[in-house]
């Protein structure tokens, strides 16, 4: 990594002379699914667009995949602002491929969005091999041999991997999800209520996940994401008007869970896949969202227990809790009027 690192820097610095804007893509091949991760600057929203949502689907728009000659269908995953420590928009799309890829092509169309002088540095990677190319103007399409990414065995493990990364990047990305684990862990004072809570939402959303990925289940997205965004207002604002209630706090938990596993699943849906392989995305993605929310539970639960008690901060659940219900407030307003 650290290598491909000082390449892209030597490349940047051969490019810059040429004007025009930079993109760094990491290209993530397993099985049938490509991972393409861009990182652009802060100002192509001046020149395109202000709506990072209108980005990621412009960038899927214009970046396409194809497997062996078959076009991969590809849809925006996440696009994430400029932030304290990263300076850059990054939008990461995922294709979904028919078969496990042998030959991979790529072409970028972003000139079309950013002009005939971008240039795009990406590391493709896959299970036992990595390329890095660079699409500018005249080269605007890229080839390559993913040598035993086809194999039964390494095909399968990779495919679980990468699903079980997507689900770690969906529930760490979801910052709607995290504050409603915030809220709901907000006035919990011992181990076995953190368990109780956690575990309830994790079966709910399990159960709603599986149910929508395999079919069973369809309800809109413009339905269940007010819904999200009204479960964390609710519970934050239970934590201010009636914290006697955390006794129970778990029901509210599985209950509101069948919403968010509604949620969660619409990331699967998205990328198109064919029965035959749902079932193993969905065991590789939900393992993914349990492990993501088990890390943001160890790394949050402990300071906030501890900032909590007597003599320290011991309205910081409240605080916590009413900025969760006004973040809340405003995503549903948005959710319910877009």
């Amino acid at each position: 990594m650290i290598a491909a690192a000082a390449t892209s820097l030597a490349f940047a610095g051969a490019l810059a002379h040429q004007g025009g804007t930079t993109g760094y893509a990491m290209v993530s091949v397993a099985g049938q699914a490509v991972r393409y991760a861009l990182s652009l600057p802060a100002d192509v929203l001046d020149d395109t667009t202000r709506d990072l949502r209108d980005l990621g689907a412009a960038v899927a728009r214009h970046v396409a995949v194809e497997a062996d000659g078959a076009t991969c269908s590809g849809v925006p995953a996440e696009t994430r602002p400029p932030s304290a420590g990263r300076t850059n928009i990054e939008v990461v799309v995922l294709y979904a491929c028919a078969a496990p890829i042998r030959n991979l092509t790529i072409r970028d169309g972003i000139d079309t969005l950013l002009g005939v002088d971008h240039h795009t540095i990406a590391d493709i990677q896959w299970p036992g091999g990595a390329r890095q190319v660079v699409f500018e103007k005249g080269q605007r399409q890229a080839s390559v041999a993913i040598a035993g990414n086809a194999s039964p065995e390494g095909g399968a493990a990779s495919k679980l991997v990468f699903y079980l990364g997507l689900g770690v990047e969906h529930i760490i990305g979801g910052v709607d999800h995290l504050l409603f684990l915030v809220a709901l862990l907000a006035l919990a004072t011992s181990f076995w209520q953190t368990v109780k809570i956690v575990t309830a939402f994790t079966v709910a959303h399990s159960i709603t996940l599986s149910l929508a990925a395999l079919g069973m289940v369809d309800v809109p997205s413009s339905l269940v994401e007010p819904l999200i965004a009204a479960s964390i207002v609710w519970v934050a604002v239970e934590n201010l008007v009636a914290p006697a209630g955390v006794g129970r706090r778990w029901l509210v938990a599985a209950f509101f869970g069948l919403i968010h596993g509604l949620g969660f699943a619409s990331a699967l849906a998205e990328l198109g896949l064919s029965r035959d392989t749902l079932v193993g995305a969905l065991i590789g993605f939900n393992v993914g969202v349990e492990l993501g929310q088990l890390a943001f539970v160890t790394v949050v639960m402990p300071p906030l227990v501890w900032a909590s008690r007597p003599g320290r901060l011991p309205r910081l659940p409240q605080i916590l809790s009413g900025a969760v219900a006004l973040i809340g407030l405003v995503w549903l307003v948005q959710r319910v009027t877009i």
